[in-house]
């Protein structure tokens, strides 16, 4: 492991470590928003990740609504130029709106590649407001699941599909929602940079045997942690969905990510897109402690991870 500091190597910030809605939600007065607005707690953006491999070519994993403010607060983003930025791409890894609505920040004519499945893409271009983006400057580049290339100079990565579901704004009432699906809707990242691997994972249904495999020895994971318990946000009386019904895995049980990590052999292991209502944003609570005893870091804007 290199020291801190040092421009060449793996290195990812998480530009923003909650799920959508960010924390405090705007709407919201369950536990965590009031205390994040008093200050007790550290707020939290929407979920984004930026990672580089030489310290000076950087890809941003997930545009988040937020984009605009962690951008301003992290200076290797800031511009090198009058319209000089050191943003090689954007990936998208589903179409949820805390994923793309970013892109919309990002029209200000400025080049860079956009990364994403066909099924990514097709979302996208569905919606004519992401025309904002000039294909002359933007340029979209479809990626194929499991073919490796280059994310930016010093860094490759490989999309691969994991057990997820299609965003809500695209479900239709009186068709079944099917939370499982495995397709190029929703992917996983694997990011390779001087040897060292890492996998970025914000949205999972559940740790499949083939998904468990793969990421089996990896120097570092960032995984999907929306939810501590299934039925949390029923609890907290602020929604009627299960974790399992919004296509994400919890932190804790049987059949929780803690349980389900437990026999693998990852250097790091590190919980993003996490939901306001998550009990693991309290420095204090027991939840917090037990996660951190099964070896997991709980993400935090700004966090830094070099390899």
């Amino acid at each position: 492991m290199r020291q801190r500091g040092v421009s060449t190597g793996f290195r990812a910030l998480i530009l923003g470590a909650a799920a959508g809605g960010g924390l405090p939600q705007w709407n919201c007065g369950c536990r965590n928003c009031n205390l994040a607005r008093q200050g007790e707690i550290a707020p939290q953006t929407q979920s984004s990740l930026a990672v580089t491999g030489d310290g000076r070519h950087w890809t941003v994993l997930n545009a988040s609504p937020d984009i605009r403010d962690q951008f301003t607060r992290t200076p290797a983003l800031h511009p090198t130029g009058q319209r000089e930025l050191p943003l090689s791409s954007v990936l998208v890894t589903n179409g949820d709106i805390d994923h793309v609505a970013g892109l919309l920040t990002l029209r200000e004519m400025q080049p860079f590649t956009l990364l994403a499945t066909a099924g990514i893409h097709d979302i996208l271009s569905n919606n004519p407001i992401f025309d904002a983006l000039n294909p002359e400057v933007v340029t979209r580049s479809t990626v194929t699941l499991e073919v490796p290339f280059s994310i930016a100079p010093g860094l490759q990565a490989t999309l691969f599909p994991v057990p997820g579901k299609t965003p809500l704004y695209m479900e239709r009432i009186g068709e079944e929602v099917r939370t499982d699906v495995i397709g190029d809707q929703t992917v996983g990242v694997k990011l390779e940079a001087d040897g060292d691997v890492a996998y970025y994972i914000p949205g999972c249904a559940y740790l499949s045997p083939d998904l468990a495999d793969r990421i089996d020895g990896a120097d570092l994971v960032l995984f999907d942690g929306t939810l501590w318990r299934d039925d949390e946000m029923r609890l907290a009386g602020v929604g009627v969905k299960t974790g399992k019904r919004m296509g994400h895995m919890s932190m804790s049980g049987p059949e929780g990510s803690i349980a389900a990590f437990a026999p693998l052999d990852i250097g790091r292991k590190v919980y993003v897109h996490m939901n306001n209502t998550n009990p693991v944003f309290r420095p204090d609570a027991p939840e917090r402690a037990e996660a951190e005893a099964a070896g997991w870091m709980i993400g935090q804007d700004g966090m830094e991870i070099q390899l």
